[in-house]
């Protein structure tokens, strides 16, 4: 299983799409910033991720100083920051003032319509809600504001039809659709990822830079793929095929860590997901993760998270019930 595989695998994503909208020109949308909605979105969400589908037409979308960005059908567009932005028609118009968006987002997914009768543009907007020191894992040297057309890939109509479809399934009396919904935010995220994992060219750093490089990559499958190995720098450089200097200048400039700290990191995240959703005990969780010793584990965990690992346990269970 690759590296991109393997991560996803352990983020538990929980995605939904909660706007089904058709705007007529002029308009104007503004999106608050992500972490000021995410109560609403998804109650104890560490954080949240706002994405846009564009179905059909076209529109510009405006993020603080950057310049405003042309949008055409099939365009998807992620904020892995969750920065406030506006879409529109066209730059420059003021926002429409709606209604509160508690009322707005009491009923998933709401549809909207509004605008001044001209062309018209239809868009979905959903969210990823996630583990905040996993999507820092994941979402890692992106940009504020990242844009693929999945019609551009062999999934994008499939992606597109499934998603129309659910949005009618949403408003029948069959029970699942909004289940549905919550799966293909879910995928339609991750193909956005792969997409521009491809897209990425040269000199762009991140998590994702990583695992496309031929020798960054190779490390960090081997490192998801066998986490509680012994790993060390020059056994990692033969598995890349590369030497110790040139595997650990790269794994710097791409991810931001040495390889080792970089494992010492995923073993915690591992391990605080086996913890979260398990009810292994703490000398089976240290040995699935590379710990000989309960005191070694225990120690790297309380560097990790400020607390042991059982006392961490005790008190996320806690939360979660409430």
């Amino acid at each position: 299983m690759d590296a991109l595989s393997q991560i996803l695998k352990v983020v538990h994503l929980v995605g939904a799409i909660f706007i089904n909208a058709r705007f007529t020109a002029p308009w104007c949308y503004q999106s608050p910033c992500a972490d000021s909605v995410a109560p609403l979105l998804e109650p104890g969400a560490e954080r949240v991720v706002i994405f846009h589908l564009i179905t059909e037409g076209e529109c510009y979308v405006e993020l603080g100083e950057q310049p405003p960005l042309h949008l055409v059908a099939g365009d998807v567009v992620i904020f892995p920051q969750g920065d406030a932005h506006r879409m529109a028609s066209a730059p420059g118009l003021p926002p429409a003032v709606g209604g509160r968006l508690d009322r707005v987002l009491a009923r998933r997914p709401r549809q909207l319509s509004y605008g001044g009768g001209g062309a018209a543009t239809r868009l979905v907007c959903g969210y990823l809600a996630c583990d905040a020191r996993l999507a820092g894992i994941l979402l890692n040297g992106l940009a504020p504001l990242v844009k693929v057309n999945v019609r551009d890939s062999s999934a994008g109509l499939w992606l597109e039809s499934s998603v129309h479809y659910a949005l009618n399934e949403a408003r029948s009396p069959r029970p699942g659709g909004a289940g549905v919904l919550a799966k293909l935010a879910e995928v339609l995220f991750i193909e956005v990822l792969r997409l521009h994992m491809h897209e990425l060219g040269e000199g762009r750093t991140g998590w994702l830079a990583g695992v496309g490089d031929r020798i960054v990559g190779a490390a960090l499958e081997a490192l998801h793929r066998h986490p509680a190995h012994a790993w060390t720098l020059e056994e990692l450089a033969r598995t890349a095929g590369t030497s110790r200097s040139v595997l650990a200048e790269r794994f710097q400039l791409l991810v931001g860590s040495s390889p080792i700290q970089y494992l010492t990191q995923w073993r915690m995240l591992l391990a605080s997901n086996l913890l979260c959703h398990s009810n292994a005990p703490l000398a089976r969780i240290a040995e699935d993760v590379g710990y000989q010793t309960d005191t070694a584990f225990s120690r790297a965990f309380r560097r990790e998270f400020g607390s042991p690992p059982a006392a961490w346990r005790r008190s996320h269970l806690a939360h979660a019930t409430h």
